[in-house]
């Protein structure tokens, strides 16, 4: 506390009154002087004591309370800072400051983590000087010391002046890091976002070492596509390359590249990339071979054709061979069905397959039906609606087909009516699995009824759905690199008629069709990560009841167990907030997923070393300095008045203010009524005494 005196103006009369007032006793003073009256300087000192009594200087007495200036020490805590020794450094220079402020006077320090990614979806880059900014808020300008900024040097969001920062203090860098750092990172250029479903589409990469020597190196480049097993080829560093593969499968694709650690390296954070290309079908080419004409066959033509998506070869047989009645040939229009075509030269070029109650007629040679079974086996979709002639001996589990369907007929055909009914097993099966209007443990079917089942034994593969007597009626198989399933009923399609309410005959037909073609979402055994809103969302189906834990590794190499809480029927998820850029690999021990936060080439990992050069201008400009821990001592800290250096050789300076909050305040006019009253008479008593003479 201290006490400062001040002379201050109270005035009776408005300035304008008082100035004008001024004037006119200038002028008559003035014109008195040039007629040379007597008295004039008796009337000019009237003139002044009127005014100085008019103006009535006061004097101010404050009582001032000292306030401490502020020292804002903003921490970079961004992820980058976690490359060692900078965490170890920051704890060092954390030390000293701690120490060194304290012996300073009249400084109050405040210290900021900026740039953390603490809360909140992950930043593109180290964002400090938000932080910085919204600290600086709550400092008045005038009891600012200075800022003192802990880093790496790598910040991304530095204004171009310090006047976005509305700051007159020195602002100081201590640079963590080493000073001639190296490392090694995984650029990923041009990356579709889409792909045709068997084509190859082409990513541009490139593996650079920094500081680059002009040395030509190999290094090792792992694809891994979904999890499964890595590609390892060996490209140049420095050079782009391009890198082609092939989308399997609809829906996303995700593929991480990676590479091994070069001959200096920071981080591998920013080794690794991963990108998501999303896989559409351009035609789907569908093969149907229907039999004997039924009420279904219409049924199954038009939900294929209704798809504009699907090319559509139907193959029907309207003359079987057997049939004599008596038309002469040359009245026959038929056209050849070019069978050869089909089911030998380009059966490979369909994605599906579907026999419709078809059966032996001598119209399909052993080895056009053997090449079908070789098909499914290669990694072809077949699917087989048996009728009545499936439980014969001309059935086509007699055939080559035999070796890949999963049921075998006992030869009985059940007719009564009987409603569809999803298996135990069927409700953890994403094909079956609430289905509109399914049945579920506690819950009946509300589909209509349907009135035939082909007997059969299921031999293989899994029954999702059972019908009269709970016997099987709809199986799905993988057989070698394909897959089969087989419906067991030529009535689907009353539920597409509506027959007493109907049933989900297109969404039924729909999932087991994209369950043959191999489509992600309808895997049983799968796993799936993916980061949306600063949450990482995991999402495990598989058809054993178990829930174990899953492990999520973070960019930084850090792990974290998580429960799987059941979320349904063969279904179960997670959840996480993710606060890194980068990848995040989940793995139940057996799978694994990738989720990506933030951009293809994250900022934050775009380049770690340490650098002065983004800050130095912002430094300077400021009056501050820049000191780099590996390379020099700690500087020692001082107040300086504002208007002197605030840096020099080993030593740093925070301004000082000599900011004050006024307690109280006591005046006193120094011209008193009777003070004022003696002098303005006594004047003017004088001049009229002295012009009377």
């Amino acid at each position: 506390m201290n006490t400062a005196l001040s002379i201050a103006w109270s005035p009776l009369l408005p300035w304008g009154a008082i100035a004008l007032l001024a004037l006119l006793a200038a002028a008559v003073t003035g014109l008195a002087a040039w007629r040379r009256a007597r008295g004039t300087a008796w009337r000019a000192l009237a003139a002044l004591a009127i005014l100085a009594v008019l103006a009535n200087p006061t004097l101010v007495q404050e009582d001032r309370e000292t306030l401490p200036d502020i020292a804002l020490v903003a921490v970079d805590a961004s992820p980058s800072q976690d490359i060692e020794p900078r965490g170890e450094q920051v704890r060092a220079i954390m030390d000293y400051l701690d120490r060194r402020l304290a012996m300073l006077p009249e400084t109050e320090v405040r210290v900021i983590q900026a740039g953390e990614p603490d809360s909140g979806p992950p930043k593109e880059g180290t964002r400090l000087f938000a932080d910085v900014a919204r600290a600086l808020g709550e400092i008045p300008r005038d009891r600012l010391a200075g800022v003192v900024i802990v880093s790496d040097g790598q910040v991304h969001d530095a204004p171009e002046s310090l006047d976005a920062l509305d700051i007159d203090a020195p602002m100081h860098l201590l640079l963590t890091g080493g000073a001639d750092e190296g490392d090694r990172r995984l650029i990923v250029g041009d990356a579709p976002s889409y792909g045709i479903v068997g084509k190859e589409i082409e990513i541009t990469v490139r593996i650079e070492d920094v500081p680059g020597t002009g040395e030509r190196r190999l290094a090792r480049l792992k694809l891994t596509r979904d999890g499964g097993e890595p590609e390892v080829v060996r490209v140049p560093t420095g050079e782009e390359q391009k890198v082609r593969f092939k989308i399997e499968h609809r829906g996303p694709t995700v593929l991480e590249l990676a590479t091994d650690a070069g001959p200096r390296e920071l981080t591998m954070a920013n080794n690794r990339a991963a990108v998501m290309v999303n896989g559409v079908r351009d035609r789907l080419r569908v093969l149907l071979v229907s039999g004997e004409p039924h009420a279904g066959e219409r049924a199954w033509r038009h939900l294929l054709k209704s798809d504009p998506s699907v090319d559509l070869v139907h193959f029907t047989i309207l003359r079987p061979p057997e049939k004599q009645d008596g038309t002469p040939i040359r009245e026959l229009s038929l056209i050849a069905f070019p069978t050869r075509e089909l089911f030998q030269e380009k059966i490979d070029d369909f994605d599906l397959i579907v026999f419709d109650r078809y059966r032996r007629r001598g119209v399909l040679p052993q080895l056009y039906l053997d090449n079908v079974a070789e098909y499914v086996r290669n990694g072809g979709a077949l699917l087989e609606a048996g009728g009545p002639s499936f439980g014969s001996s001309l059935s086509l589990f007699r055939t080559p087909l035999g070796d890949v369907l999963p049921a075998a007929p006992t030869g009985r055909i059940m007719e009564q009516g009987y409603r569809p009914s999803v298996t135990t097993l069927g409700q953890r099966h994403p094909v079956t699995a609430k289905l509109p209007g399914g049945n579920d443990a506690n819950s009946n079917p509300e589909w209509g009824r349907w009135f035939r089942q082909v007997d059969a034994e299921a031999r293989e593969g899994d029954t999702l759905m059972s019908g009269i007597r709970e016997r099987p009626l709809l199986i799905l198989q993988r057989v070698g690199e394909g897959r089969v399933a087989q419906l067991l009923s030529d009535h689907a399609w009353l539920w597409a008629r509506g027959y007493e309410g109907g049933g989900p005959q297109a969404e039924l037909m729909r999932r087991v069709a994209h369950w043959l073609m191999k489509e992600p979402e309808l895997e049983e055994e799968d796993l799936r990560a993916q980061v949306s809103g600063g949450t990482l969302e995991i999402v495990r189906r598989s058809m054993r009841p178990s829930l174990p834990e899953i492990t999520v590794t973070r960019p930084d190499g850090s792990t974290e167990s998580l429960q799987l809480e059941d979320a349904g029927p063969g279904r179960a998820t997670a959840a996480m907030p993710v606060h890194q850029v980068g990848l995040y690999e989940v793995s139940d021990g057996s799978r694994t997923a990738l989720g990506a936060a933030g951009a293809l080439n994250p900022l934050e990992y775009r380049d770690v070393r340490a650098t002065p050069d983004k800050l130095r201008p912002l430094v300077e400009a400021s009056g501050g300095a820049v000191t780099q821990f590996a390379t020099q001592e700690l500087p020692s800290l001082r107040k300086v008045r504002p208007d002197r250096a605030h840096s020099g050789r080993g030593w740093i300076g925070l301004q000082e203010n000599n900011a004050y909050r006024v307690t109280g305040v006591a005046e006193a006019s120094l011209l008193p009524a009777i003070l004022a009253l003696i002098l303005a008479v006594g004047t003017l008593t004088f001049a009229w005494f002295r012009e009377g003479r």
